[in-house]
């Protein structure tokens, strides 16, 4: 028994034969597929088949334990982004305030630094269609694009009169290990696993190395609210430390 939607008397029923029960995922399947027709005709309102499918394999993955999911198509290609640390774009951080897409900070060295942009500007239209009510991963998906196209974005500075800015996308690396050297401890900070983690991590040692002439007496390592990433990465950097064991 099934009770859909906000209606307590709706109640859809896929038969079941009760007798000879088959546990097989064959007869799971034809269970489901009855669900899913029955919501299709019977539901208060029209919804979509993908969405209920998409539904189903997330309460799927659930049930296995809190660290397994579903990415569905677009969430998967933005991890892929995220986790190679390269891609086309403007070299800017951004977070979503009161609807607008703020700026931040630019990154160094990047379009986005090169053109002027500034932290706590706000982003409102990209190539002449607002940003205005999307999601930030909407708005970061018009501002990223192929490497050497144009990008035409209007910006909103303070209670200056909004002004257009022209950049040429290039491509961004994400710089994912920062360090600093404290006398002769080295700080070494890792902000996400991605494909240039461990050589980030390697060049960061090589240089707190270099800047003590050899006598670097430790390292603190920071991981704090780093999100996760590549789990090949996250060895890789472990294995750099660790000589033995799980």
């Amino acid at each position: 028994i099934v009770t859909i939607g906000m209606l307590s008397s709706q109640v859809l029923y896929a038969e079941e034969t009760l007798e000879q029960p088959k546990p097989d995922a064959y007869n799971k399947l034809k269970v489901f597929s009855e669900i899913l027709s029955l919501i299709e005709s019977n539901y208060v309102e029209p919804i979509g088949s993908d969405t209920m499918i998409d539904g189903a394999i997330k309460g799927m993955v659930k049930a296995l334990d809190p660290h397994t999911s579903y990415l569905p198509p677009v969430s998967y290609k933005e991890m892929q982004v995220q986790t190679t640390g390269r891609f086309g774009g403007l070299g800017i951080e951004v977070t979503m305030e009161n609807g607008f897409v703020k700026v931040v900070s630019p990154i160094d060295d990047t379009p986005a630094a090169k053109a002027g942009l500034q932290p706590e500007d706000l982003i409102v239209t990209v190539d002449d269609v607002s940003l205005v009510g999307l999601t930030l991963a909407e708005a970061v998906e018009k501002l990223r694009g192929p490497v050497g196209s144009e990008i035409r974005i209007m910006v909103q500075r303070a209670q200056d009169e909004p002004f257009e800015v022209s950049i040429i996308r290039d491509e961004i690396k994400i710089k994912s290990v920062r360090s600093r050297l404290y006398d002769t401890i080295g700080y070494v900070r890792i902000t996400t696993f991605s494909e240039q983690t461990t050589p980030g991590l390697m060049n960061a040692v090589d240089d707190l190395y270099a800047e003590t002439d050899g006598n670097l007496s430790g390292i603190v390592l920071d991981l704090r609210n780093n999100p996760g990433g590549l789990l090949n990465e996250a060895i890789r950097v472990s294995d750099a430390f660790l000589e033995e064991g799980e």
